[in-house]
């Protein structure tokens, strides 16, 4: 079972992305910086084509086009779909910085039944 945040954990995050439906004009590059986990701060970056994930690797991108910044604990209960990540920015919780265009133009992917059902297939394989 692939550890959270782990490079392993992202390369299972992709595969099971390629089974989302294709979202022609649905494609970003996205970094992510999780602070006050168990071993630290991590970042990683995400690139989405057409609505599935492309690229999933720790460390950063000097390409992104909107990075976000939340905390260990926000990020677990986002992972375990507990919550939605705009619900936390709404609350502060979540920093970003970068195009909102980028934001908006993401939001019907990771917010559709699909989405919701590969967060609860990954979460499942997850070692929190």
């Amino acid at each position: 079972m692939p550890e959270f945040l782990s490079q392993e954990w992202l390369d299972l995050q992709t595969k099971y992305a390629q089974e989302l439906p294709e979202r022609p004009e649905v494609s970003a590059r996205l970094q992510y910086k999780i602070t006050g986990g168990p071993g630290g701060e991590v970042t990683f970056h995400t690139v989405i084509v057409d609505g599935r994930i492309a690229e999933n690797a720790l460390g950063e991108d000097a390409n992104t086009e909107f990075a976000m910044t939340l905390p260990y604990k926000e990020f677990v209960r986002v992972a375990k779909g507990e919550v939605d990540a705009s619900a936390l920015f709404m609350q502060g919780k979540l920093k970003v910085v970068g195009s909102t265009r980028t934001l908006m133009t993401l939001m019907p992917m990771t917010q559709s039944s699909q989405y919701r059902e590969l967060t609860a297939k990954l979460s499942a394989e997850t070692d929190y």
